[in-house]
């Protein structure tokens, strides 16, 4: 079915009368007359009748009309909303990432993203989650881009053939201990401090368990661990209520009144961050500005300075 005939039928709806909308629509009276013979040839019914001098619609005409509105005025939207987010200036993002960087990272990078006149009327939708579910969410075009940890495996397959990591900033561990804690008192805290006391340990649901594991692994102890648990902040309020001590990813708003942050002399591990997108996707260009800006941001104030969040 021709877009053009169902613009001429509309526009000869609205007026009921051949030469006006014929004269409308810049086209000539013939023309538009041969337009709205092969669409009722192609619905099987007459769309028009005389009325003395003029045309109107017939009661299927009427009908029709009802729905040929409203697919040319979504045909419309839609074509507008493609012009928004093919435009740099006036695009969409929808951004997903885990919940410690809602701390720092994705607020000082919306921020300063914001802050750039040509960036202003970029709109985001935001979403967090743990790393495995904000994976499946980007598979599933849910969002366009994710701030999370690596993972090795999506799906049963190998995540790097399915998803492009890029590298973005390092998170400083730390174990976290209740402010009343014996640990609290000592000047520096090793590995070996940690072994005698209750450990909550972050879930198998969690991207941050397979690096907790490493750095586990590697410091030769052997945790008692309590609790496992997905979210950051619950973890932290088991530790404030005197539950167990955490090693965790450093949470700058965290109140210290309760919970102490505190580095391991002996571990050399950090929490490296990611920017992720799909494999050989298309990506607005709003979408591919936001991910220049977001390495561009890291590198200059957290890489070049060797600073971690």
């Amino acid at each position: 079915m021709n877009l053009r005939h169902l613009q001429f039928f509309r526009e000869l709806a609205k007026t009921q009368h051949m030469s006006k909308a014929a004269e409308n629509l810049g086209i000539s009276q013939p023309s538009l007359s041969y337009a709205i013979k092969k669409l009722e040839a192609e619905v099987g019914v007459p769309l028009f009748e005389p009325d003395g001098r003029n045309i109107k619609l017939t009661q299927i005409g009427k009908i029709y009309l009802s729905y040929i509105d409203n697919s040319l005025d979504s045909l419309s939207q839609g074509n507008a909303i493609v012009r928004q987010l093919t435009n740099p200036d006036q695009g969409h993002v929808s951004l997903g990432f885990t919940y410690t960087m809602g701390q720092r990272l994705v607020p000082e990078l919306m921020t300063h993203f914001k802050a750039e006149k040509e960036n202003q009327k970029i709109t985001f939708d935001l979403g967090q989650n743990t790393t495995p579910q904000l994976l499946q969410d980007l598979y599933d075009d849910k969002y366009d881009v994710v701030l999370a940890s690596y993972a090795e495996f999506f799906n049963e397959q190998e995540a790097d053939n399915v998803f492009q990591f890029i590298p973005i900033v390092k998170q400083a561990i730390r174990v976290a201990i209740p402010t009343n804690h014996p640990l609290a008192k000592k000047d520096k805290i090793y590995f070996k401090d940690l072994e005698k006391y209750p450990m909550i340990m972050f879930s198998e649901n969690s991207g941050l368990r397979p690096l907790i594991d490493k750095i586990i692994a590697a410091s030769g102890i052997k945790p008692n661990v309590l609790y496992e648990i997905e979210e950051d902040y619950t973890i932290a309020g088991f530790v404030a209520n005197g539950v167990g001590i955490a090693i965790m990813p450093n949470l700058p708003l965290l109140n210290q009144d309760r919970v102490l942050l505190r580095p391991i002399e002996d571990n050399t591990m950090n929490h490296d961050l990611y920017l992720i997108t799909k494999q050989n996707h298309f990506v607005t260009p709003s979408v591919h500005r936001f991910h220049n800006f977001v390495r561009s941001y890291c590198r200059q104030t957290f890489a070049s300075a060797k600073q971690l969040i």
